[in-house]
């Protein structure tokens, strides 16, 4: 229950009609007020519904990204097939997603529907929203780079969600800065192991570390490390996992705390803390 309308009635009300019953007049105005502008929210799911749906629209969405420029390519099959591996999923699991995905890009397909009902199972969970969104990001970033026509399909999930097109860039350059450092390491793997002009050995440079902190360069010492712990809130794994994530995509999750954990100790590197 929201309080902050009855306590500015209540005030109002007494300085206006100067007493008590001028107060109390204000408080019931107040709860109006309250009632009007107080979210709609309905009930919150079952887990085990979230779970379902979180992974059934997951892999659904992804193959209609994959289709929105009416073909799916070999590069959007591997990726989709790359993403299922690295979230560990067991082969009944990878059998059932690949089902989801050949759902979603025939054309009966109701995205939009899918997408609504999935977000409205965990409209109290916004982080979970975010996730759902970077597997997609993910997705498009490995099949096409995340660009053309996959890029506005994804730019129209993530309006559906609620979801700013200022926090979708974010979310596409966080997942660059992964990607790439994958590389990097799997080259330096592969091959030499640095030297003179070599990336860093955490494929992270400072200025990536800032943005995936979500702080800016010039911020305190302490105001970098709530943005941390801030980061760490919003991706922790038993987090999500409490609120519904499928332990399926748990490894995402988990990925992404691990870069996030990679940013804070090159920040405290490069100030000295």
């Amino acid at each position: 229950m929201s309080w902050t309308g009855k306590i500015i009635g209540a005030i109002l009300g007494y300085l206006l009609l100067r007493g008590f019953w001028g107060a109390v007049i204000g408080a019931m105005l107040g709860h109006f007020v309250d009632q009007a502008i107080a979210p709609r929210r309905g009930p919150r799911a079952p887990l085990q519904e979230i779970r379902d749906k979180f992974f059934a629209a997951t892999f659904a969405v992804m193959g209609h990204v994959a289709k929105a420029d009416g073909r799916v390519s070999e590069a959007e099959i591997a990726a989709a097939r790359q993403i299922m591996a690295e979230l560990g999923l067991s082969g009944a699991q990878i059998h059932t997603a690949i089902g989801h995905f050949s759902r979603g890009k025939s054309a009966e397909f109701d995205m939009e529907s899918t997408v609504r009902g999935f977000a409205e199972s965990c409209a109290q969970e916004p982080n979970m929203l975010r996730v759902f969104l970077e597997l997609q990001v993910r997705a498009a970033l490995e099949g096409v780079d995340m660009q053309g026509p996959a890029k506005i399909a994804i730019q129209r999930v993530a309006a559906m969600l609620e979801i700013s097109a200022i926090e979708l860039v974010h979310i596409e350059h966080v997942l660059r800065f992964r990607r790439d450092a994958f590389r990097q390491r799997a080259g330096a793997g592969a091959g030499s192991r640095g030297g003179p002009g070599a990336p860093p050995r955490n494929g992270m440079q400072l200025e990536a570390a800032y943005e995936i902190l979500e702080i800016d360069s010039k911020a305190s010492n302490a105001d970098v490390a709530k943005a941390y712990r801030r980061q760490l809130s919003k991706h922790h794994p038993d987090k999500l996992k409490a609120n519904g994530l499928p332990e399926s995509m748990l490894e995402h999750a988990k990925q992404r705390t691990q870069q996030i954990i990679e940013a804070y100790d090159l920040v405290k590197a490069a100030r000295g803390i």
